[in-house]
């Protein structure tokens, strides 16, 4: 079983209540996070950004599992897992753009149809008739009597 560093988390949270606002407006955000705690610090980040809730005067209802300037960017990753896609994402980021894990800020996650693709990457392996050349063959003895643990000559891999 392949296990991520990324999960899926659903933080829940609103200012505390006071008494000009006794019911206040509750936010609910999806993020990703290596854990809960990170989880939580990235909820208040946010929040703290967008709205002017600080966690001294907030409080969290639920948490579910589940260099220059800013730069916007459509990515688009094959995966059998949406944690796996993320996990592509943040190591493709790491490798070819030196952005480290904190720094990126994942607004939406979804799963498209094969027709709404628009990279060329995922695009080559959308037909139904792909063929993958077998890089690898090993000719195999036709016998088990003919089968040794040493050969005379180096086996001939390109055909």
């Amino acid at each position: 079983m392949v296990t991520f560093r990324f999960h899926q988390y659903q933080v829940v949270g609103r200012a505390l209540p006071t008494e000009t606002d006794v019911h206040p407006k509750i936010y609910r955000m999806k993020l990703w996070a290596t854990n809960e705690v990170r989880a939580k610090s990235k909820f208040w980040y946010f929040l703290r950004k967008v709205k002017k809730v600080k966690k001294s005067n907030g409080q969290m209802l639920a948490i579910n599992e589940s260099r220059t300037g800013y730069h916007n960017m459509y990515k688009e990753y094959r995966d059998t897992t949406l944690n796996g896609a993320v996990e592509q994402m943040y190591n493709e980021m790491a490798s070819r753009h030196r952005v480290r894990c904190p720094c990126i800020q994942i607004i939406k996650t979804a799963t498209i149809p094969a027709k709404l693709c628009k990279r060329e990457c995922t695009k080559q392996f959308l037909d139904s008739k792909i063929k993958f050349p077998l890089v690898f063959k090993k000719i195999r003895p036709p016998t088990r009597k003919l089968k040794t643990t040493y050969k005379a000559s180096k086996p001939n891999l390109f055909m």
